[in-house]
């Protein structure tokens, strides 16, 4: 699994990457947390039903009994499934004082539900997203930001090996340089979409990792707050992605990615970062220009070569020279052989741990060079083009698989899958073979 950010859900559902809605992770290498409390005696229960008021919370009492929380109930089935809930979640070791003050006040929340359900429909170019990504006043307050923050960022990037400009460059695209976190009751938004979401166990999962993460003492529920599908602090990370790669930075026996000093956060991106092998001074991708009858075919991440090798192709950099060795690199061609060309090397599929969306990881990776003094992506867009909808790009995969191009699955996302089924089509009617999912080629398949 993948770390995923809230930021992706909202702005690139449905580019050139593969997209999962709220952020998975990756889990290996969890790091020990602190011993937890041995369980209460079963025959303790915990009560807790949703209200439509949210009281102020009282600290809680050291080896508190499980006391039923009595409320008014905002919605009957979803006060059902919190019962049902507390008790599975006791099972995994959640105490029932964390319960009780984490679930205090929280009620069925209808408006993260519709955000769920409406954002497949949400999508925009890769040259719209990139032109809020790296918008003139994204790179002027990252560089403003770069200069607040220098001396703890140049300690993060000592620590971690990972470039300041791109942790900064994270920061700027999750949560505008911390300047939005969200602000919903993370408990609340997770314990809904596990009632009535489409990905019921995913976010159950999330819940139980929100609660040890209250049970640490990490942070306190009134603090808990994030995006409405889970993603918390400036770097919106969420529940499992923290426990598993979130550090203490400061020092302070807490690792609070939720407060305003950044620190926390900043090197907990870091860390996330370097854990999936982050190649200090290699770039993300490098805007190259294509030969006069470049082989489309060759355009393909499963395809990699030296520079020098692309460099034989024709494949240069925007000065017409080699790009320099850094690593084996392939082609992408986000909007197919209309727009611009990246060699991208092993940092965009560490970027992509973050979030698998093509368009998501060329922000970042582009937001970053500006942010340190690089010039803008040089080639246009083919901008006279508009987005397919979600339907469209369903409509899409449904004519390919009929078509015998199958794209193995039907979910309305353009991935890699989608992409190769595409070129496949094109090959066998003589076009030109760039996985570009356009309308004109939707026209062609109806």
């Amino acid at each position: 699994m993948r770390l995923r950010s809230f930021c992706a859900v909202a702005l690139a559902t449905g580019l050139m990457g593969t997209s999962v809605g709220a952020f998975g992770t990756a889990q290996s290498l969890r790091p020990v947390l602190r011993p937890a409390e041995q369980p209460a005696p079963k025959a303790e229960q915990v009560t807790v039903v949703a209200s439509a008021v949210r009281p102020k919370l009282r600290p809680a009492k050291p080896q508190m009994a499980a006391t039923p929380v009595t409320q008014v109930a905002s919605n009957p089935g979803f006060e059902r499934w919190i019962s049902g809930f507390a008790r599975r979640a006791r099972a995994q070791g959640i105490r029932a004082a964390t319960l009780q003050a984490a679930f205090r006040g929280v009620q069925y929340d209808p408006d993260v539900i519709r955000r769920d359900r409406n954002q497949s429909e949400f999508t925009k170019t890769i040259w719209e997203y990139l032109d809020s990504a790296a918008s003139d006043t994204r790179i002027r307050n990252g560089k403003a930001a770069l200069r607040k923050h220098r001396r703890k960022l140049d300690a993060i990037e000592a620590r971690y090996g990972v470039e300041k400009e791109v942790v900064v460059a994270v920061w700027g695209l999750e949560s505008a340089y911390g300047e939005y976190r969200g602000t919903n009751n993370i408990i609340q938004s997770l314990a809904t979409l596990a009632y009535d979401g489409r990905r019921g166990a995913f976010f159950e999962e999330q819940l139980i990792a929100a609660l040890k993460i209250l049970q640490n003492g990490d942070t306190s529920p009134r603090n808990m707050t994030g995006s409405w599908a889970g993603a918390m602090g400036h770097t919106q990370f969420i529940p499992t992605s923290y426990l598993a790669y979130a550090v203490d930075f400061t020092g302070d026996g807490r690792r609070d990615i939720w407060a305003d000093d950044p620190s926390d956060a900043l090197a907990s991106t870091a860390a996330y970062l370097k854990r999936f092998g982050w190649v200090k001074g290699q770039p993300w991708g490098v805007e190259v220009t294509l030969p006069r009858g470049f082989n489309y075919a060759q355009a393909s991440r499963r395809i990699t070569k030296t520079p020098g090798q692309w460099a034989q192709l024709g494949v240069v950099d925007m000065n017409g020279r080699a790009v320099p060795n850094y690593g084996k690199a392939s082609i992408l061609l986000p909007a197919g052989g209309q727009g611009a060309a990246f060699m991208i090397f092993k940092n965009f599929s560490v970027i992509e741990r973050y979030n698998t969306a093509d368009a998501y990881v060329i922000g970042v990776g582009h937001l970053s060079d500006r942010i340190k003094g690089g010039p803008a992506i040089k080639a246009s867009w083919p901008r006279g083009d508009r987005a397919l909808t979600f339907a469209e790009r369903k409509e899409m995969q449904q004519r390919l698989t009929r078509a015998g191009f199958s794209t193995q699955g039907i979910d309305g996302r353009i991935g890699p899958k989608t992409i190769e089924a595409v070129r496949a089509y094109q090959r066998s009617q003589g076009l030109v073979q760039d996985g570009y999912a356009s309308l004109s080629l939707l026209k062609r398949l109806r």
